[in-house]
């Protein structure tokens, strides 16, 4: 018996994308797209109605922006993940996004197979960051070096793990950057979510950046 299709929003105000992303994601064998969506306000009426497991959510919108529409989503509907697909890729609005509680930041020019595997992995609750936004929070680490504060009793290793992960980093870049195991970051991330709380990857990543 085969699972069931991961369910999908898609929203942006450009009606010929939006149009284009419903047509070459419902195609997928694997994804099924309940409702398109375009603006901020009708992406979260359309969550409210059919409680998808993604948003694939455009920032610049009418009515209500990106942001706001996930910040909503997420407080609503915690169980609904939010990929951004966007044409920015700045500082401003790659933070304000993650922070708002999107689970992953991809954009634009991402082809089929990249939006597509983005989708399946934010349906898992995991962080998908674009390689460029990836960078760009390598860079703004590197820029504002501060720790993230040690209010959950974390170890040593475990905030310096906890900033690796707010720079983007897989386990396996964990563990080649310290020259541990994959299975070692893997035993050290399971304790610092029990610490903190954190029920997935994507509420580490934007702990690290609201630490900085």
């Amino acid at each position: 018996m085969n699972p069931a299709p991961i369910t999908l929003v898609v929203a942006d105000d450009q009606a010929t994308v939006r149009e284009a992303l419903v047509v070459m994601l419902d195609l997928a064998a694997d994804v099924h797209v309940v409702a398109g969506a375009a603006d901020g306000e009708a992406a979260v009426r359309a969550v409210e109605e059919h409680r998808p497991d993604v948003v694939l959510m455009d920032l610049n919108m009418p009515v209500l922006g990106g942001v706001g529409a996930t910040e909503r989503i997420r407080a609503a509907a915690p169980g609904t993940a939010v990929l951004v697909l966007t044409t920015f890729d700045d500082d401003e609005s790659i933070l304000a996004a993650l922070q708002a509680g999107a689970t992953g930041y991809l954009t634009k020019d991402a082809d089929r197979a990249t939006i597509l595997n983005a989708v399946r992995t934010a349906a898992q609750g995991q962080t998908v960051l674009a390689p460029e936004v990836q960078r760009r929070l390598l860079t703004l680490a590197t820029r504002s070096p501060r720790r993230a504060r040690d209010e959950f009793g974390l170890t040593a290793r475990e905030r310096e793990i906890l900033g690796l992960i707010g720079e983007g980093l897989r386990n396996a870049e964990i563990a080649a950057e310290l020259v541990i195991s994959e299975a070692t970051v893997k035993t050290h991330i399971n304790n610092l979510f029990a610490k903190a709380g954190f029920r997935n990857r994507a509420d580490a990543v934007r702990y690290a950046l609201n630490s900085r």
